[in-house]
This record gives structure tokens, C-alpha cells and sequence, in this order.
């Protein structure tokens, strides 16, 4: 049996137009999108079209679309290059912010920088007062995700990006979780800046995009050729690029579709993992409608992900970016989760190709091995 792939919110599988979209650019159309001659044209006008269906895709201009070769990259390239104009001062960041944008942000403090966390409720919302308290001091940069990769909590961005402003601070928002599970509109959220990638939503690793207020200055952390209007030096990646733009294009079509979908899947999944006594981490709070955080008191979620793998399910941990930590997520900890309970977690993530019936081939699954697990439990007891 082919495995159940139920970690869509590590990557997502290429969908089939997107990659006939890219082969030509594999192949014959095969040109430097920096060369003159026709080759090199036509992977211009390529790249050409895949910014502006980026920028289409979450509201904005195709000159804001800078691409890189992913969101760690457009992070990074926000933070650091937006600190490089700036006076030190502080910079927020959610307690709950990706690694990608916690520790660029930490980093800055070598500079001179002072480094906020502002903390989050049990349901892993952003704690609005201590946001607010923390404005009261001269602040630079703020940068608070759209949607959670581990609970899938989404953020207020917009009211938080409003205020930001108002307190003089430059506002990105890593939406790379949101994009193709809810509506992604650069100009209704606020923000100066915003982080999309490709691999997320059915395209190519290895291309992701920073959408930058043109009004924000923002030094590039590769120096060369002038690539990307100066923001990112280096040959561009035509064939992913490429895939990025269909794959956006795609998502802004059937984010609906797909979102309504997927939150019957969920309803079926929490349903079914509750039954079993699961508890389930931010299931009051607002959330992209995928991703489902749960953990069984007791039982480590490492084993899970194994027995379950073991099975034909693939699910995980937590972020697939810090699979190499030990330790319970930061997240939940963040969220005032007890240790014990967050070396449970274990997240589901959902995508277009998963069925009521691979849901129910779960379920089955998974009470099957929690009721082992507990059994061999009480037996160490």
C-alpha cells in the first residue's frame, strides 16, 4: 500500500500542471534569464510572468515580488536587510514565530538590537497587551506569522500590523502556512513585507518569494550581479520560479474549494482523535482548516510518528524544520502546555489528495496503536 501522506504542511507534492509547466525550462527553453539572446528572452518573460502571478495571487505588484529559494531566505532577507537601514532598537516577534524568524531576530541583538518575544494565550493567539506594552518602547521591526506551521492558529495580522505602524515599525508577517488555506491579501493585511513559498502549495522547492512595500528599504544578504533589483544576486531558478508562479495562480483559485473541503476532513479527524482522548491544541482559536496539533497524555509523540509510519501514515512531530531537536515544541511550551503533554504532540496536516476513507484508515490505525501503547504502559507500572 502506497503510504497515506498526512504531512502536507512540511511540503506538499507537485501537482502535475506544475510541473509540465516547469519541464521546458528543464530542457530546451534552458537560458540565462540575464542573457540577451532568445533563449535568454524567453526565460525572462518567463520569470516575468511568474512575478506577476505571485503578486496577483496575494494582492500585490509584480515589482514587490523578490524571488529567493525559500522562506527561511525571505525571512532572513527581511530581518537582517531591513535591521542594515535601521538605528537599533527592538524588534518583536511572536513567542511562537518559526525558527527562521526567531533566530535571525535573536541575532540582531550582536548588533545592538533588542530582541521582544511577545507572548501568546493557551490557544496560541498573540497576548494583544503585552503587545501593546511592548510598542510603549522605540521599536523597529515586528514580524508575527500569519498562520501557525504547527497548530495552525492564524494571527490578527492586520490589527497587529496597523499598530506597528502607528508606533513606527517596519511589519512583515511570514505567511508561508496561509497561503492556498485562506485568503492572502498583501494590502488588506498591512504588513511591509510578507513571505510566500512555493513548496507549500503544490509547487517546486527551492523558490519562495518576499513581498516588499517599495517604501521599505531592505539591503540584499547576497552582493553580485544585480539579480532581483538588486535585492538577491545570483543566476535565477527558472524552472522553479516558474512552477512558484502556476502554483500561486492555482491556490488563489481554489483556496475556497480546497479550505472547505479540507475542514470537513478535520471536523472528521478531531471527532475521531477525541474519542480516543486526545487533546487537541488550539482547537478554540481560529485556524487554517488542515492542520490539527493533538497529544495523548503519556505517550510520546516520537513514537507515534514511528508506529503510525510503520503503519503507512506519514505525520509528524511538529515543524519538519526542527525534527532534529529533542525536546518538546517551543510552541506549546509558549502556549503554557505543560512538558509532559507537549513531548505528545503529534500534528496532522492535510492536502488535496487525502479521503474521508484515509481519514477513517487513520483513525482505526492510530486507536490502535495508542490502545498498545497504553496497555504496555501500565504494564511498565
Amino acid at each position: 500500500m502506497d503510504p497515506v501522506y498526512l504531512d502536507h504542511n512540511a511540503t506538499t507534492p507537485l501537482d502535475e500542471r506544475v510541473l509540465e509547466a516547469m519541464l521546458p525550462y528543464l530542457r530546451a527553453d534552458f537560458g540565462n534569464a540575464s542573457s540577451r539572446h532568445e533563449l535568454g528572452t524567453r526565460a525572462r518573460k518567463a520569470v516575468d510572468r511568474a512575478r506577476e502571478q505571485v503578486a496577483e495571487a496575494v494582492g500585490a505588484q509584480p515589482s514587490q515580488v523578490v524571488f529567493v529559494s525559500g522562506g527561511s531566505e525571505a525571512n532572513n532577507l527581511f530581518i537582517k536587510g531591513a535591521a542594515a537601514f535601521l538605528k537599533p532598537s527592538q524588534i518583536l516577534v511572536s513567542a511562537v514565530e518559526h525558527p527562521c524568524v526567531a533566530k535571525p531576530a535573536q541575532e540582531l541583538t550582536r548588533q545592538g538590537w533588542e530582541c521582544r518575544r511577545i507572548a501568546v494565550d493557551g490557544e496560541g493567539r498573540l497576548d494583544l497587551d503585552d503587545y501593546e506594552a511592548a510598542l510603549t518602547r522605540p521599536t523597529g521591526i515586528v514580524s508575527v506569522m500569519l498562520a501557525n506551521n504547527e497548530t495552525g492558529v492564524i494571527q490578527d495580522v492586520a490589527r497587529i500590523a496597523q499598530r506597528g505602524r502607528e508606533a513606527g515599525a517596519w511589519v512583515h508577517s511570514d505567511a508561508v502556512q496561509a497561503l492556498g488555506k485562506m485568503e492572502v491579501d498583501f494590502r488588506a493585511l498591512r504588513v511591509h513585507a510578507l513571505t510566500v513559498s512555493a513548496h507549500k502549495v503544490y509547487g517546486p522547492k527551492g523558490a519562495a518569494a518576499l513581498v516588499l512595500d517599495k517604501r521599505v528599504s531592505v539591503r540584499g544578504l547576497i552582493s553580485g550581479g544585480g539579480h532581483e533589483g538588486g535585492m538577491r544576486a545570483g543566476t535565477e531558478n527558472v524552472p522553479a520560479i516558474v512552477g512558484m508562479g502556476l502554483a500561486c495562480e492555482l491556490a488563489r483559485a481554489r483556496w475556497r474549494e480546497d479550505a472547505e473541503r479540507l475542514a470537513c476532513l478535520r471536523e472528521q479527524l478531531e471527532r475521531g482523535v477525541a474519542r480516543l482522548g486526545a487533546v487537541i491544541f488550539g482547537a478554540d482559536a481560529v485556524r487554517i482548516p488542515n492542520t490539527s496539533y493533538f497529544a495523548f497524555e503519556g505517550i510520546e509523540g516520537e513514537t507515534l510518528v514511528i508506529e503510525l509510519d510503520r503503519l503507512g501514515f506519514c505525520v509528524a512531530s511538529g515543524s519538519a524544520c526542527s525534527s532534529l531537536k529533542t525536546g518538546p515544541s517551543e510552541v506549546l511550551l509558549a502556549m503554557g502546555v505543560a512538558p509532559e503533554l507537549a513531548r505528545g504532540a503529534v500534528r496532522v496536516s492535510l492536502g488535496r489528495g487525502n479521503t474521508p476513507a484515509q481519514v477513517d484508515a487513520f483513525l482505526q490505525a492510530l486507536g490502535g496503536v495508542v490502545a498498545r501503547l497504553r496497555r504496555l504502559s501500565a504494564l511498565a507500572l
